[in-house]
């Protein structure tokens, strides 16, 4: 129902600011206008994603949380993609969202709305465990196999999963 919603007033409010913009500056300049903003963002969106795919390498890195970044990440594309449609309302929406302190609060209200889950692994315990909240805990056992030894006394064989 929202997603009909928006195509139908997005489009309607994109003409009713073509209509007013352009009958007080005129046409020329009202492309104008569009084709700058266009290009300004273009030049915005490659800027903030280079900052946000380094500060996502470096959560990667240092093992730490990395749903605000990625989170950072689709909103800059979804900017871009509003940036490059044509229009005074969606261009204001991309710029808004290029800012770190808008796509800060409106990731963390995002954040609020959704299920968050984790993984723990551990290579040397033979253990995995899943948490999350509100969610069931899953222990499993493993037996971690020894490349060393020769497939045939393994006690299953080769599994087939890695080919070297």
């Amino acid at each position: 129902m929202w997603l009909l919603l928006a195509f139908v007033l997005v489009p309607m409010i994109e003409i009713g600011l073509f209509i007013q913009v352009g009958g007080v500056i005129g046409l020329w300049p009202t492309l104008a206008i569009v084709f700058l903003t266009a290009i300004a963002g273009s030049y915005m969106v490659k800027s903030e994603g280079l900052k946000t795919l380094r500060d996502l390498q470096q959560s990667m890195t240092q093992m730490s949380d990395p749903s605000q970044h990625l989170a950072h990440g689709a909103m800059i594309l979804f900017a871009g993609a509003l940036l490059l449609t044509p229009g005074f309302f969606t261009d204001t929406m991309g710029l808004l969202l290029l800012i770190p302190g808008v796509r800060t609060a409106v990731f963390k209200q995002m954040r609020g709305r959704m299920k968050m889950q984790t993984f723990h692994a551990s290579s040397q315990g033979g253990h995995y465990h899943r948490s999350g909240p509100g969610s069931d805990t899953i222990d499993v056992d493993y037996e971690v196999i020894d490349e060393t030894r020769p497939k045939e006394d393994r006690p299953d064989g080769p599994s087939g999963w890695t080919r070297h």
